[in-house]
């Protein structure tokens, strides 16, 4: 006599659950994709600019200067912006891989739609700085303001 094994299957329902809940998973991406902010679009008008050199000082401060004036219209004394500093020396590094000195300036920007961005043109790179977190962004912010109304 031979024995059929009957193993026990997965529920149905809960398979057609699964497979719905997928579907409506990636039909809501496709459409926020679709109809979602278009990147393209925003409002691309500067605001303010300014380009900038900073140089160290001996006492451990960060001398900030317009580079089209040669004013100084910032220090950045040793324990504070981190952020700056950090970011900096990012920059700088990769100027250094890159074989560029440092007579290029800085470019920082507040456009229109309130974005506030850092710009190496000796190495084409851009950093979006909300991506930090407005307190970041805020340490070059204050930058931009100590320098005065621009463009």
């Amino acid at each position: 006599m031979s024995e059929v094994s009957r193993l026990p299957s997965f529920p149905r329902g809960a398979l057609i659950g699964a497979g719905a809940l997928v579907a409506f998973a990636l039909g809501i991406a496709t459409l926020g994709r679709m109809t979602g902010p278009d990147q393209s679009m925003r409002d691309v008008r500067q605001v303010a600019q300014l380009d900038l050199r900073f140089q160290d000082r001996a006492d451990g401060a960060l001398a900030v200067f317009n580079a089209d004036t040669s004013k100084q219209i910032d220090l950045i004394v040793p324990g504070s912006d981190n952020f700056v500093r950090a970011t900096l020396r990012g920059l700088a590094q990769q100027r250094k891989r890159e074989d560029e000195g440092p007579s290029v300036p800085f470019r920082l920007t507040r456009w229109a739609d309130g974005r506030l961005t850092l710009d190496d043109p000796a190495t084409s790179r851009h950093i979006e700085l909300a991506a930090f977190g407005e307190t970041n962004e805020l340490a070059f912010a204050h930058i931009l303001a100590a320098n005065g109304p621009t463009l």
